[in-house]
């Protein structure tokens, strides 16, 4: 589900979407907007300002959402929280609330711009999220503490089920108050070439392993894969190819000490 303008990135999202099989009758197309879109200049030492345009995004409005396809699903993942100024303003927590009503397990994952109210924002959503995916140090911007425990329990201690902390090259942190913490090595990529998209892959991975049924640890190394794929090729999709190649890399692919 989500917001494209009537333009032809809209055309080619809904198209690009199309061929991989995937349903887009829950996209909704916004007029006199934009489909959102985002620049990234690679910088030689891996820096990537954002030149993002919000466009359709700022639009996307509670209403929009079909909330019987919601409560038919086995999992809702919400991302772009503060990005998307439509549904922030407590579209975003009604949608949480109803999936969790409903059954539904809820991810959460966003990208954390610096903003007064950023904690403000995200903290009514915590309540409703069972796995809350940000970067660690997007986690620390939202929360303003540094030590790793303290951070982890912040979120625990506000009512999140599990937390999973992407940490780029250093791996990814599983936590919660059954299991404690658990951290999960990154795999050597043959190539670094562009960081983009990986904080998103990993996420999919993570929620494939899930769906799955595997253990959180796998889960998180199915994710860890997916980011050591993307990372080796031009934009968010490079790298992967199929579940199967993937799980092969992650069952054969050497560690970063």
């Amino acid at each position: 589900m989500g917001a494209v303008g009537h333009d032809e990135l809209g055309n080619f999202v809904i198209n690009t979407m199309r061929n991989y099989g995937i349903d887009t009758s829950n996209l909704v197309r916004k007029e006199n907007v934009q489909t959102s879109a985002t620049m990234l200049p690679i910088r030689p030492n891996g820096d990537r300002p954002a030149l993002h345009v919000p466009g359709a995004n700022h639009h996307l409005e509670f209403e929009d959402l079909d909330l019987d396809v919601i409560k038919a699903a086995d999992l809702l993942h919400l991302g772009g929280t503060g990005l998307m100024s439509a549904l922030d303003d407590g579209g975003s927590l009604r949608v949480l609330q109803f999936a969790k009503e409903h059954g539904v397990t809820t991810t959460f994952d966003l990208v954390a711009i610096p903003r007064p109210d950023l904690r403000d924002l995200v903290e009514p959503l915590l309540p409703y999220i069972d796995y809350f995916m940000p970067g660690l140090e997007e986690a620390k911007m939202i929360c303003g503490k540094d030590d790793r425990k303290e951070v982890i329990n912040y979120f625990l201690d506000r009512g999140v089920g599990t937390v999973v902390f992407k940490m780029g090259e250093h791996g990814s942190i599983v936590a919660n108050k059954t299991i404690g913490e658990i951290i999960i090595p990154a795999f050597k990529a043959s190539a670094v070439v562009d960081s983009t998209g990986c904080g998103d892959s990993y996420c999919a991975g993570f929620i494939v392993g899930l769906t799955k049924g595997w253990s959180l640890e796998q889960a998180a190394r199915l994710g860890s894969a997916c980011g050591a794929l993307v990372v080796t090729g031009l934009g968010s999709d490079a790298g992967i190819v199929d579940l199967d190649s993937t799980i092969h890399f992650m069952e054969s692919a050497e560690l970063l000490e």
